[in-house]
């Protein structure tokens, strides 16, 4: 037993140090979690930071697969369980997480793997879910959110992250040779994304079709904050502090250089961050408009 909870002991701090590590945005929001709650996020990204590593950091395709697969038998009962794999479980046992999220997470990820090439806004949306709307999902499970009515809300939460990411990331995604900018946008702005990858493409077009891709992640952001009121109001402040966060890279792309994302990652410089941060802060702590925002979602889903 004391072996068990030295294990369990040394999963958490291994997994606060990799959130303080890798995901700035997230280690200021999880600031405002309860310290349970904070641990349970660490180790619910840790696990997910492990399937991301497993497929980024693979010598090839064939061991990725192969290393995922070991994954999903652990997942599954049919395999010992790693120490991060088995701090996963027991946190989704404890909150509720349901296991086909992660096996969803793992499905947007596998989907990496090959040549990324989206046909169209219907294969980006199953992306965006798959690699974020399933962590919007597994936060309820943190959080203590329970409310059938919170999940579509926690879901464009999550997928308007990723759109963010996609949009930031443009240029950095080429050198992958992934294209997450649908062919179906850019042909509307008369490109494609075989003159993307070609350094062919014209500006306006990539400019354009990135706009586009923000619009969208801007009404995910104002659907996944009109659920807010569900969550309690601790880590309501580290939801709102991350969206927040996120939410700039976006605004600070249009901003400053007018949409284009192919002049390098774009980042919040630090007054900035710390603005957001105080402004996720102050809309938290205003209770009657979001048990307002619950009630409007309410009425909406009936």
């Amino acid at each position: 037993m004391a072996d068990a909870h030295a294990a369990q002991a040394d999963l958490r701090a291994h997994s606060r140090a990799a959130l303080a590590r890798h995901a700035r945005s997230f280690r200021l929001a999880a600031v405002f979690l309860p310290a349970s709650q904070r641990d349970d996020a660490a180790v619910v990204y840790t696990f997910c930071r492990l399937v991301d590593d497993l497929a980024d950091e693979a010598p090839d395709v064939q061991t990725a697969h192969r290393d995922l697969a070991a994954v999903a038998r652990e997942l599954e009962g049919r395999a010992p369980a790693r120490p991060v794999v088995a701090g996963f479980l027991e946190v989704a046992r404890r909150t509720g997480i349901p296991l086909g999220v992660a096996r969803d997470l793992m499905a947007g990820v596998l989907s990496d793997l090959e040549t990324v090439r989206l046909p169209d806004s219907a294969a980006l949306d199953r992306y965006c879910y798959q690699v974020a709307g399933t962590v919007g999902l597994m936060m309820c499970g943190v959080m203590g959110v329970t409310d059938p009515r919170s999940q579509a809300p926690a879901k464009a939460l999550g997928e308007a992250m990723q759109l963010t990411n996609i949009c930031r990331d443009v240029l950095e995604d080429l050198g992958r040779d992934r294209v997450y900018v649908p062919e179906d946008l850019l042909v509307a702005q008369g490109s494609s994304q075989a003159a993307l990858i070609a350094g062919e493409a014209p500006r306006a077009a990539v400019v354009a079709s990135v706009k586009t891709l923000l619009e969208r992640a801007e009404r995910l952001y104002s659907q996944g904050l009109d659920g807010a009121g569900f969550i309690p109001w601790r880590p309501r402040i580290a939801i709102l502090v991350a969206s927040r966060l996120y939410r700039q890279i976006g605004r600070r792309l249009l901003r400053v250089r007018g949409g284009d994302p192919m002049q390098g990652r774009m980042v919040v410089p630090p007054a900035e961050r710390a603005a957001m941060v105080l402004l996720g802060l102050l809309s938290a702590l205003n209770p009657r408009r979001w048990s307002g925002h619950a009630r409007r979602l309410h009425q909406q889903l009936l």
